[in-house]
C-alpha cells in the first residue's frame, strides 16, 4: 500500500494538474470553486475506499502455499512471496545435499500447517528486497536497519511540520479574533467593518471586513466594501480555511501550496465577476480601484485579500471572453481520471481481508513460539526409499499443530531399530536429534527430541551471530549449517551476520561459487538480502547474458531483480525494440528505446511485441510509450479499432482511442446515434456524450418534447446539468414554450425550476423572462424575499429593483434601522444610494452626538462622500473653525483636498 499521506499528495497533485490544464482559463468560476473544494475533500477520502476485485488495475494474484494466503499486490510483494516459498522449500528438503530449491515449491498436501521452524524462518526473512547500497562487509540485521531509522526520522519530521504549520494557522485565527473584537467596529447588517490604522491591506474573514477607511477615496472605499461583502456572502472563508488545513497536513507537497494559490485565485475571479454584475460598477473604475488597493501579500494567509502578484491575472480574466457552455465536457473527465487512479492505487477489497488473515496468523505464530518449546520435539513418521529417508515431523500438542517433511541420507543415522522399539540418532554440527521408535519394513514411527550443540552456538556467538533461540538452533540443524560455511561467508566479506541472514542464505544454498558468480558479473558488493533475492528468483549467468545481449548492459541489481520478477527476457526486450531475438535483424515491431523502468512497466501491463505488431497492422505505428501503455491498460485492441473503422472512423488518434475506451464508447454506440440522425460526430464529442450518458432514448424523448435539432454539444450540456424533457415540459405548462437549449441549460444549472417560476407568478410577478428568472435565481431572490419588505411598507417591488436590493444587501432590517431613526417614506432608490456609500443610522447618530440634531440624508451623503467624520469636525473645532452648518465642513474638506492635489 502506498502510505496514506503520500497517496493523498499524489491525488492533490493530479487534481491540480487537471485543473491547470483544462479548467484554469474557463470562466465558470462557481463551478471551478466546487471542483477545487471537492478535489481537496476527495483526495483525503478516496485512498480509504477499497476497490472491488474486478475493478482493480493492480496485480492481485495470491500465493497459495501452506503458509497463510498472501496477496501479491505489487512487484516487491511478489519477490517476497517467491523468496519465502524458496526458503521453505529449501528447509523442507534441507538434508538433500545437492538439492536446488525451486521458487514455487509447494509442500505436500498432507501438511496441514507450517512447521514452527519454517514459519519462524519465513517470518524472519525480509519481506522486500532492500535498496541500500552494498558494502564490502555485510551489516548485522538484528540491529535496527538504516532504512527503518530513516523512515522513523521522516515520520518525526513530518509531524513536527504538521505541528508547526498547525500552530501557525491557530495563531492567525487568534490574531484575527483579537483584532475583530478589540478594534473599532461599524455594524452593517450581518457585516462587521473593523477600522484599522496604518498601512495595512484590506481583507475579510468570516463576517468581518478589516480596512483603514482613511487610506482610500470614497469610490474606492465603496468598491472595496462591495468586494469584501461578496466574499462574505458567498462564504469564501470556508474555502480558504479548508485549503489552509490541507497545507497543514501536506506542508511538504509543493503541489499543495500551488493548489492553495489556485483556490484563492478562483475566489478572486468569482468575486470580481460578481462585482461587475452590478450595473453601477464600471469595469475600468473597478480595475483602477484594484490598482490603488493592491499590496504585497502582507495579510494573514487565512483571509481574502488584495494580493499584488495576482492582480494581473484578475484583470486579464475580467477582460477575457466568457467560456462557451459547450466546453463543460472538460469537467466530466475528472470522474474517470479519479476512477482510474483509484483502481490503480487503492487496495482491492481482497487485500484488506488477506491482511487481517496475515496479522492473525503472525500473532498465532508468536504465541506458539513463546508459549512452549514444542518445535524441538514431537512425533516422527518415516519412509525408507533406496538410500534416503523421507521423515515427517509432527507436533504432539493440539494447541500447536504443525508438521513438516524432510529428506535425509540413510547413512547419516545411527543403526535404525528394525521390528523392535529402540533409539537412534542424527547428529550434525548444530545439534543432535534423538529418535525413539521402530521400523516395520520401510515404514517407521516414534518420538523425537532435538538437543542443541552448545559448542556450535558458542562458535556462532564468537562470529557475531547472537540472539539465537531454540527454534533458530533447530533451523540451523535442519538446513545443516556448518562452521566452515560461516567461515566461507566471512572470507567473502560477510562478517557479523544476523541469525536470520544466515538461515536465509543457508536455506537457499548461497555458496561460494554463487557469490563469485555475482562478483564476476559486475556486482561485487551485494548484501545478504540481495544474494538471497537473486537466488530465490533464480537469476543465473545465462539470464544476465541474455539481458545484456538485448542491449541492457549496465543494469543495477535492483533493476535486474525487477526484470526477473516481472518475467522480462531478452526475447521480450528485442521484440519491443524491433529486433528479431535469434538473428538480431530488424523485426516487424518498432518503438522508441525504453529505459529499464519502462521495460518493467510494459511487461507488467503485458505490452509485448505481438500487441504492438497488432496495433501496427491496424495503422498505429511508432506509438509513444505513454500512449502505448494507456491503450493496453484500458483494453484498446485491434478489434476495437477495426470496429470504428467499419463505422467510418479511420484515423482516430491514440489518445482519443484511450478516452473512448475508458468511458465505454463502442462502434455499436456510434451506430445507435447515427440511426437518430447524429452522423460524423467527432471523437471528443462522442466521449463527452457517452461520459454524461447521452443515449438514443434520451435524444428521442427530447425530440418528442419539441427539441428536434439539438447539436451534440448542446446535448452534452443538457444531459450534464439534467435538463430533461420532463424539465422542459414543466415550463411549457406555465407558458414558457420553445425555450432554446442553451437557456434551458442555464435555468437548470442555477436551479430554476417550474415550481420556482410558478411561485413568482403566484406572488404577482407575471411574464418574467427566462433570462430574468436565471438572474433572480442566481442572486438568491425568492418571493419570500420580496414579501419581507412588506413589513417595512414596501409592497409589489418590481423584480428588477429586487435584484438591486439583493445585490447591495439591502434588507428590511436595514430599512427599519432608518425608520427607527426618524427617516420615513424613503424611496428604494435612496436606500440603494445610502447602502452603496455605506451610510448607516449609526453614522448619522454619530453627528447628532456632537450637536447636529437635524441632519438630513442628503447632508449625510455629502459628509460620507467627502470623508467628513465627527472626528474631523472636532479636530477642526479645536483649530478654531466652528460652525453649526455641516456644509461648511464639507466645503473645508473639499478645499483641503484640492490643495493636496
Amino acid at each position: 500500500m502506498i502510505p496514506y499521506i503520500l497517496h493523498v499528495a499524489l491525488l492533490i497533485s493530479v487534481c491540480l494538474l487537471f485543473y491547470k490544464l483544462l479548467l484554469q482559463k474557463e470562466t465558470f468560476y462557481r463551478l471551478n470553486r466546487w471542483v477545487l473544494v471537492f478535489c481537496m475533500a476527495l483526495s483525503f477520502s478516496l485512498p480509504l475506499i477499497p476497490i472491488p476485485q474486478q475493478w482493480t488495475l493492480r496485480d492481485t494474484a495470491v500465493a497459495t502455499e501452506t503458509a497463510p494466503t498472501q496477496p501479491v499486490n505489487n512487484f516487491e510483494q511478489n519477490i517476497a512471496a517467491q523468496k519465502q516459498a524458496a526458503i521453505k522449500a529449501a528447509i523442507t528438503s534441507g538434508i538433500k545435499a545437492n538439492a536446488t530449491p525451486k521458487v514455487k515449491t509447494v509442500l505436500p498436501a498432507n501438511v496441514k500447517t507450517v512447521n514452527p521452524v519454517l514459519a519462524k524462518t519465513a517470518a524472519h526473512t525480509p519481506a522486500t528486497i532492500t535498496t541500500t547500497p552494498a558494502t564490502a562487509t555485510a551489516t548485522a540485521t538484528n540491529t535496527t536497519p538504516l532504512l527503518q531509522r530513516a523512515l522513523k526520522l521522516v515520520f518525526y519530521v513530518y509531524w513536527i511540520g504538521v505541528a508547526a504549520f498547525g500552530l501557525n494557522l491557530l495563531l492567525q485565527l487568534v490574531v484575527l479574533l483579537y483584532q475583530a473584537y478589540t478594534k473599532p467596529v461599524i455594524k452593517d447588517g450581518k457585516f462587521r467593518i473593523i477600522e484599522l490604522s496604518g498601512d495595512k491591506a484590506p481583507c475579510s474573514f468570516g463576517n468581518n471586513i478589516f480596512i483603514n477607511p482613511e487610506k482610500y477615496d470614497w469610490e474606492t472605499y465603496s468598491q472595496i466594501l462591495l468586494h469584501e461583502k461578496i466574499h462574505i456572502q458567498q462564504g469564501h472563508s470556508f474555502d480558504i480555511l479548508i485549503a489552509e488545513l490541507v497545507l497543514v497536513l501536506q506542508w511538504f507537497n509543493p503541489f499543495a501550496w500551488l493548489y492553495r494559490t489556485e483556490v484563492e485565485s478562483n475566489l478572486e475571479f468569482l468575486t470580481d465577476d460578481s462585482v461587475l454584475e452590478h450595473n453601477e460598477i464600471e469595469r475600468a473604475s473597478y480595475q483602477m480601484s484594484l490598482l490603488k488597493v493592491s499590496a504585497p501579500h502582507l495579510s494573514l494567509g487565512i483571509t481574502t485579500n488584495y494580493n499584488q502578484s495576482l492582480l494581473k491575472r484578475r484583470i486579464l480574466m475580467m477582460n477575457s471572453k466568457r467560456s462557451n457552455i459547450h466546453t463543460m465536457w472538460k469537467y466530466f473527465f475528472l470522474v474517470p481520471l479519479l476512477g482510474i487512479l483509484a483502481c490503480a492505487l487503492n487496495d482491492p477489497e481482497v487485500y484488506a481481508q488477506v491482511a487481517k488473515t496475515q496479522v492473525k496468523n503472525h500473532s498465532h505464530q508468536h504465541q506458539q513460539h513463546f508459549s512452549s518449546n514444542t518445535e524441538t520435539e514431537g512425533s516422527w513418521f518415516a519412509t525408507i526409499k533406496n538410500d534416503r529417508v523421507r521423515m515427517e515431523f509432527r507436533s504432539d500438542s493440539d494447541d500447536h499443530n504443525w508438521s513438516s517433511n524432510s529428506d535425509f541420507k540413510l547413512n547419516e543415522f545411527s543403526s535404525l531399530p528394525r521390528d523392535h522399539k529402540g533409539d537412534f540418532t542424527l547428529t550434525r554440527e548444530a545439534g543432535t536429534v534423538l529418535f525413539n521408535g521402530k521400523f516395520d519394513g520401510d515404514q517407521g514411527y516414534g518420538h523425537y527430541k532435538f538437543t542443541a550443540n552448545k559448542d556450535f552456538k558458542a562458535f556462532l556467538g564468537e562470529h557475531g551471530i547472537s540472539g539465537i533461540e531454540s527454534g533458530d538452533e533447530f533451523a540451523f540443524f535442519m538446513i545443516n549449517i556448518k562452521k566452515d560455511y560461516v567461515t566461507m561467508l566471512e572470507s567473502n566479506g560477510y562478517k557479523h551476520l544476523s541469525k536470520d541472514g544466515l538461515i536465509s542464505m543457508g536455506a537457499l544454498k548461497v555458496d561460494e561459487p554463487y557469490i563469485r558468480f555475482w562478483k564476476e558479473n559486475g556486482y561485487p558488493n551485494l548484501t545478504t538480502d540481495e544474494l538471497v533475492s537473486g537466488k530465490a528468483l533464480g537469476i543465473t549467468a545465462d539470464y544476465i547474458s541474455d539481458i545484456r545481449k538485448a542491449g541492457y548492459t549496465n543494469l543495477t541489481f535492483d533493476q535486474l531483480v525487477s526484470f526477473k520478477a516481472t518475467g522480462v527476457t531478452g526475447k521480450f526486450i528485442t521484440g519491443l525494440h524491433g529486433r528479431d531475438a535469434k538473428t538480431g535483424k530488424p523485426g516487424h515491431v518498432t518503438t522508441e528505446k525504453m529505459n529499464a523502468e519502462d521495460i518493467v512497466s510494459v511487461k507488467a501491463l503485458n505490452v509485448d511485441e505481438n500487441y504492438i505488431a497488432s496495433l501496427q497492422k491496424a495503422g498505429y505505428t511508432n506509438v509513444p510509450l505513454n500512449e502505448l501503455t494507456s491503450m493496453k491498460a484500458v483494453g484498446v485492441t485491434p478489434e476495437f479499432i477495426e470496429g470504428f473503422k467499419a463505422a467510418g472512423y479511420n484515423h482516430i488518434p491514440a489518445n482519443e482511442l484511450v478516452s473512448m475506451k475508458s468511458v465505454g464508447v463502442t462502434p455499436a454506440y456510434v451506430k445507435s446515434l447515427a440511426t437518430i440522425g447524429y452522423n460524423n460526430i467527432s471523437a471528443d464529442e462522442l466521449v463527452s456524450m457517452k461520459s454524461v450518458g447521452v443515449t438514443p432514448e434520451y435524444v428521442a424523448n427530447l425530440k418528442a418534447s419539441g427539441y428536434g435539432h439539438i447539436s451534440a454539444n448542446d446535448l452534452v450540456s443538457m444531459k450534464s446539468v439534467g435538463a430533461s424533457p420532463e424539465f422542459a415540459k414543466g415550463f411549457a405548462r406555465l407558458g414558457y414554450k420553445n425555450i432554446p437549449a442553451d437557456e434551458l441549460v442555464s435555468m437548470k444549472a442555477v436551479g430554476v425550476t417550474p415550481e420556482f417560476a410558478e411561485s413568482f407568478k403566484i406572488a404577482g410577478y407575471g411574464n418574467i423572462s427566462v433570462n430574468d428568472l436565471v438572474s433572480i435565481k442566481s442572486m438568491g431572490i425568492t418571493p419570500e424575499f420580496a414579501r419581507s419588505f412588506e413589513s417595512v411598507g414596501y409592497k409589489n417591488i418590481p423584480y428588477n429593483e429586487l435584484t438591486g436590493l439583493k445585490a447591495l444587501g439591502i434588507t428590511p432590517a436595514y430599512i427599519k434601522s432608518f425608520q427607527d431613526a426618524g427617516f420615513k417614506n424613503i424611496n428604494l432608490d435612496t436606500f440603494s444610494g445610502l447602502k452603496s456609500m455605506g451610510i448607516t443610522p449609526e453614522f448619522i447618530e454619530s453627528f447628532k452626538k456632537i450637536g447636529y440634531t437635524n441632519i438630513t440624508l442628503d447632508e449625510a451623503t455629502s459628509l460620507k462622500a467627502t470623508g467628513v467624520t465627527p472626528e474631523y469636525v472636532n479636530k477642526m473645532r479645536e483649530k478654531g473653525f466652528k460652525s453649526q452648518d455641516l456644509n461648511k465642513y464639507i466645503e473645508l474638506k473639499n478645499a483641503f483636498n484640492e490643495d493636496n492635489k
